[in-house]
């Protein structure tokens, strides 16, 4: 019960029901704490699963909070993921940088580092959370070495608006946290006065995209039912494309044509231009050389090595 695996070369490691906040739009809330859900007696379970399914090569640690756990718990797990050859990148997602900020402390970041690699995605969704705490917070994992995203929750009269969206994510990178994720809001019992028309969210990627840097920009993405995973929704750029062109707008709704491949162009760059091909192989061979004696000192022989270069 504590592993989803969705996607086929990463899966969703739940490994504790506490949360450091109770968000009223949240997807799992069904889980929030009720241990009898997610239980630390399935962290060896969990961690049983991945060793044998040798395709997992990506895990996001998550909960809860996974933060929520005492540093020597955490360890627990992220020694026992570390120590699965093929997991080669392990992810822990926490809300702690923006509620509780003081939880990422020197000796929690010593000991996380030890298993790098590890990414760090957080959930700000509002310019005023970006607080000088949570940038010392943001600070200590940064400079400890890991990379930092943001996955941000569309909310009607939170963050519905492209100013408020931009205004967020320039703190953000300021604070070295790389927007990552928008997401719609779910289906959620209770919860649909938080959430806005499809079109909001295409509103606000078409104000960010070419409005403010590239790397404030970050995918849209609906969160299928029924576990379909996550699919990134883009406003319409593509106007048009057949076998001769594709017809593009840019931000400022400017229209352009860019000619398509044809077929007799197809084979034009395939194999190797011939110049870069060697002809003959690198020779190397050694010889002896008589090194001549200085004073105070003997003959001796070296072998020294000589390159052949022939063309």
């Amino acid at each position: 019960p504590s592993i989803t695996h969705r996607y086929p070369d990463r899966v969703l490691f739940l490994v504790t029901s506490q949360c450091s906040m109770y968000c009223r739009f949240c997807t799992r809330k069904r889980k929030v704490s009720d241990s009898s859900k997610i239980s630390m007696k399935y962290i060896d379970e969990g961690l049983k699963y991945i060793r044998e399914h040798t395709e997992v090569r990506d895990v996001i640690v998550s909960g809860g909070d996974p933060l929520m756990l005492t540093d020597y718990m955490l360890e627990k797990v992220l020694k026992g993921l570390r120590e699965i050859p093929h997991v080669e990148i392990i992810r822990v997602h926490t809300k702690m940088p923006v509620v509780l900020p003081q939880r990422i402390t020197p000796h929690l970041v010593e000991m996380m580092k030890k298993y790098h690699p590890i990414y760090i995605n957080t959930h700000f969704n509002h310019p005023w959370e970006c607080t000088d705490e949570a940038k010392k917070a943001c600070d200590l994992l940064a400079n400890a070495g890991f990379p930092l995203g943001n996955q941000m929750v569309l909310m009607k009269g939170v963050n519905d608006n492209a100013e408020v969206v931009k205004e967020l994510n320039r703190k953000l990178l300021m604070m070295r946290v790389k927007p990552y994720y928008i997401y719609q809001a779910d289906m959620v019992k209770s919860t649909n006065h938080f959430r806005t028309p499809i079109r909001v969210g295409l509103e606000i990627m078409d104000k960010l995209r070419g409005h403010t840097s590239g790397l404030a920009v970050p995918y849209f993405v609906i969160d299928a039912p029924g576990g379909g995973g996550k699919i990134p929704i883009l406003p319409q750029y593509v106007l048009y494309h057949d076998d001769e062109k594709i017809v593009l707008r840019n931000y400022k709704y400017e229209v352009f044509e860019y000619a398509e491949v044809r077929d007799e162009d197809k084979g034009e760059s395939a194999g190797f231009d011939s110049r870069f091909l060697r002809k003959q192989p690198v020779v190397i061979r050694e010889r002896k050389r008589r090194i001549s004696p200085s004073k105070g000192t003997r003959s001796s022989k070296q072998k020294v090595p000589v390159k052949n270069n022939v063309e």
